[in-house]
């Protein structure tokens, strides 16, 4: 090995060697952990204890179809949204971009409990400023926390809320990107915007989006802190608990590592074998 290499390296050590304490070794040992049967003093070697339960667990299949609900509504309207805030944000027309940015940004910078708590005020039921509107158009009060469907409503608008401003911001850095030169030959043709926005800015924009879709659909299979804060630890009756209110349930209150070392592998491989359909069907054509 060069001199050059080995000081190169030489740098690099103390990263790698925390990397390997503190990431690499703990995914492996929670693989290894998902073989064993945790419940037992001492643990045991079991391999068939946790993914066998997990097959058959009506609370595992609960949590995820709560998740896929929630990943099925939530991204494709928040990325949508994103898009039309993106575009808004990249118009000539538009003052003041820079105080607009930062706003759209602003909510995922907000802390997680303190955003929590607002909603939770804001849709409480006696007093919330959402159900003061409903009634202000003559509409009736909705318990956002007792029902099922409202309190799923709840969490949609809560996700979309934190990170449309974030996923705009990402869009538009490849809004920025393509060329003027593409939308002023369009205009010499007489090409509507409609026309435009459609056949050339989405088709240009697809690799972007296709980022922000695999983002969203990694960071809603791990979906916890709305579910745990807002809608009280997935209430109610678990009509709202996610993946990872379950996996949390499993490790931290059950103290059934095992379990949740399995939960957590599981939860993994569904966020990359989405995230892979998701890329090959936007994949460009031969």
């Amino acid at each position: 090995m060069k001199l050059r290499n080995r000081v190169a390296y030489g740098f690099l050590a103390p990263y790698l060697l925390i990397f390997a304490a503190f990431w690499l070794w703990p995914i492996i040992n929670s693989f290894l952990i998902s073989f064993q049967a945790t419940r037992t003093v001492p643990w045991r070697y079991a391999p068939a204890i946790n993914w066998s339960r997990l097959i058959g667990d009506p609370a595992f299949f609960n949590a995820f179809k709560n998740t896929m609900i929630i990943l099925v509504i939530q991204v494709p309207v928040m990325i949508a949204l994103a898009t039309v805030m993106a575009v808004l944000l990249n118009s000539p027309l538009l003052k003041a971009r820079g105080l607009f940015r930062f706003a759209f940004f602003a909510p995922v910078v907000v802390g997680e409990v303190a955003y929590s708590a607002v909603f939770r005020l804001m849709f409480n039921f006696d007093f919330g400023i959402i159900n003061k509107f409903l009634n202000a158009v003559h509409l009736p009060s909705i318990d956002w926390f007792s029902n099922v469907t409202p309190a799923m409503a709840l969490l949609v608008i809560a996700v979309t809320w934190r990170w449309a401003g974030y996923n705009a911001i990402i869009i538009l850095a490849g809004l920025q990107s393509i060329p003027e030169d593409v939308y002023e030959a369009a205009t010499l043709d007489k090409v509507s915007k409609t026309r435009q926005f459609f056949y050339i800015t989405l088709p240009l924009l697809k690799p972007i989006l296709l980022f922000c879709i695999v983002l969203s659909i990694i960071g809603t299979m791990q979906l916890f802190t709305e579910p745990f804060l807002i809608t009280n630890r997935g209430g109610p009756g678990g009509g709202t608990e996610t993946l990872g209110i379950f996996l949390y349930r499993q490790g931290f209150t059950s103290l059934n590592f095992g379990y949740a070392s399995a939960i957590a592998y599981t939860m993994a491989g569904l966020a990359v074998a989405i995230s892979l359909i998701n890329l090959w069907l936007g994949r460009e054509p031969k």
